[in-house]
């Protein structure tokens, strides 16, 4: 489809599209390459996204995305009550572990960063709240997959994995083995599968003890305290089953 083809709303996806964690910063320009759009068609576009605080421009003429987009998006159903129910848990969590918390959601084959705590001492992290991966790169990712529709675990299985580390598994026997085992035990440790400098364990958080998963919870710690993965195990459980008891309670009571 030519860009004289494309809707008026296509545009505008178009051009949000263009922002992300890479790209966070754009001149016109630059969003009119990554696009494929007029230079004069985005113009247009930014301008009025510009006018609704979608974007904004920087004292460097640069364009970001606004805090009404922001607003926006912080009001996902999905994630809403999700992050409001989990919170609480996770700064319990970190007061205990004094590691980074994560939440995370599944969307399609990719894993989404709903939430995040981390402290000033906490290991450097390549994830950040907003950002994708796919599923399968992250220990967290592997929980979600682990529970997912048969057919998404067969379309990650069947397309290539990329070896984030030297130690990613990407041999879909092997991953096929791993989520098997990741269904039955509660918690799964990630040993160096996205960073070659962090450990993660994750656990799945459900709607009550027994229902379908709704996101993954995961402390992520450096690699040279792999040792540790054991004794988090059983804070992470409770902070786990604690957010899926009251999920299944807001739901209970809002249904």
């Amino acid at each position: 489809m030519s860009a004289t083809q494309i809707s008026a709303a296509g545009k505008v996806l178009k051009v949000l599209s263009a922002f992300g964690r890479e790209h966070s910063s754009q001149t016109l320009s630059e969003i009119a390459q990554r696009t494929g759009l007029a230079l004069s068609t985005t113009h247009r576009v930014v301008t009025e996204l510009a006018g609704w605080g979608v974007l904004e421009r920087g004292e460097d003429g640069a364009w970001h995305v606004g805090l009404r987009l922001w607003e926006i998006a912080s009001g996902c159903p999905r994630t809403q009550i999700l992050r409001d129910v989990a919170l609480p848990f996770m700064q319990d969590l970190y007061e205990v572990t004094h590691e980074n918390i994560q939440l995370a959601v599944r969307e399609g084959t990719e894993l989404v960063f709903v939430e995040r705590i981390a402290g000033h001492r906490s290991v450097e992290l390549l994830t950040s709240v907003g950002t994708r991966f796919p599923v399968a790169s992250t220990g967290m990712g592997r929980v979600l997959l682990a529970h997912a529709p048969r057919e998404i675990q067969e379309e990650v299985l069947d397309s290539p994995l990329r070896s984030w580390t030297p130690h990613t598994v990407v041999d879909p026997k092997a991953l096929r083995t791993q989520l098997d085992r990741i269904r039955r035990e509660q918690v799964f440790v990630s040993d160096r599968q996205l960073s070659a400098s962090t450990v993660a364990v994750a656990a799945p958080v459900r709607i009550g003890r027994r229902g379908p998963v709704s996101a993954a919870l995961g402390i992520v710690f450096t690699a040279q305290g792999a040792s540790r993965a054991r004794a988090l195990r059983e804070p992470l459980l409770r902070a786990a089953h604690g957010i899926s008891d009251e999920l299944a309670r807001r739901t209970h009571t809002t249904a």
